[in-house]
């Protein structure tokens, strides 16, 4: 902690980087305090207004609290959520709660008591968050919303180097790209990825597509992967896997409807000339989004809309593993999930029947 700050406010959009980091923060501090017992970690986490008062109220007894023997206390208000623009968080007795908290702060005296809050996420725009960017050790981790797509790649580059691996080309963006927002899964296929690489090597774009599930396309990828590999018994078989485990058809109706997006701006592409399928994915990507970028203007977060913002490896999987029907089959398909998103909207309680009549119209 800073010699000149009276405690350490950590905080992020992403849970699990904060706590993280709060854990190595928490570790340097009891380490300046030998008496275990005067240690004490409190959840700051609250779904309604009263458990904020509840917090907040220990909190204050925490650190009025005087250490038996003398030395140094040590107090971590972890996983804070009241911070947020939520309906908790913007409720008017939060705001003066959070008002108390600032109180409780501003007082603490770091010679006798060592405080450390961890916060996610966090409405940066008011008054408390401000102050405590003047006032406290304050550490911002993975960056704003804006950035999470490098924060991300920040997450798996740092974990990689923490375990002494590496990424070679184009694998990063390639593991974000079937993991997606999911920082304790990246971590965790990182160490995977990395044990399997081998000590001193490298981990590949193909290591990531043979070893790396489809996670974010969630629990539908099943029916999308047999539907466009034009199995139709697979694909029958998936959807009842699908339907026999409660799930709903707009999610599958939805996956099969991003990748069809894909596949015609692959499809149009290819028929252009501008692009073409290779060993390592769509050749000719960044050439033909020079071309096209008039188009995607604004359009700069990932999206199915948007054939530039994926990764060229993996468009290129897909396009592959979908043997690329003509363009014309590719619109005649899109048609065809419309017309059967309207039709569970007229029969809600038939809709593995709708689905089945789908693959079987596209498929046959």
């Amino acid at each position: 902690m800073a010699a000149d700050k009276p405690f350490a406010f950590i905080c992020g959009s992403d849970d699990f980087l904060v706590g993280r980091v709060g854990r190595d923060r928490w570790a340097a501090l009891t380490a300046q305090v030998d008496d275990e017992f005067s240690r004490e970690v409190l959840n700051g986490f609250a779904g309604n207004v009263s458990e904020v008062e509840t917090a907040v109220n220990r909190f204050r007894e925490a650190v009025q609290t005087i250490s038996m023997f003398g030395g140094r206390r040590a107090i971590w208000l972890k996983d804070v959520n009241f911070l947020a623009d939520t309906v908790t968080g913007r409720a008017e007795s939060t705001l003066k709660l959070v008002e108390d908290l600032q109180a409780i702060l501003a007082a603490v005296n770091p010679a006798e008591t060592l405080v450390l809050v961890t916060a996610a996420p966090v409405d940066r725009r008011r008054s408390f968050p401000k102050w405590c960017e003047k006032h406290a050790d304050f550490l911002l981790v993975g960056g704003d919303a804006a950035a999470a797509g490098e924060a991300l790649a920040g997450v798996v580059l740092a974990e990689a180097k923490a375990i002494g691996a590496s990424f070679g080309p184009g694998a990063v963006d390639l593991l974000l790209a079937k993991i997606g927002a999911n920082t304790r899964l990246l971590v965790e296929e990182t160490n995977k990825l990395a044990a399997h690489a081998g000590d001193g090597e490298k981990i590949s774009e193909a290591d990531v597509a043979e070893l790396t599930p489809n996670v974010a396309e969630g629990d539908f990828f099943e029916s999308a992967e047999a539907f466009f590999s034009g199995n139709l018994p697979w694909t029958l078989k998936a959807l009842h896997r699908h339907f026999f485990t409660g799930g709903d058809a707009r999610p599958v109706i939805s996956a099969l409807q991003n990748r069809n997006r894909i596949l015609l701006q692959v499809r149009a592409l290819i028929d252009a000339g501008q692009a073409r399928l290779g060993p390592r994915g769509l050749d000719g990507l960044p050439a033909a989004a020079s071309i096209h970028a008039a188009r995607f203007v604004g359009a700069t977060e990932k999206s199915s809309y948007n054939l530039f913002s994926q990764n060229a490896w993996y468009v290129g999987k897909l396009a592959g593993g979908a043997k690329l029907p003509p363009l014309r089959r590719l619109i005649d398909s899109q048609q065809e999930f419309i017309a059967a998103f309207e039709e569970i909207i007229r029969r809600p309680n038939e809709q593995e029947e709708v689905l089945r009549d789908l693959a079987v119209r596209c498929l046959s």
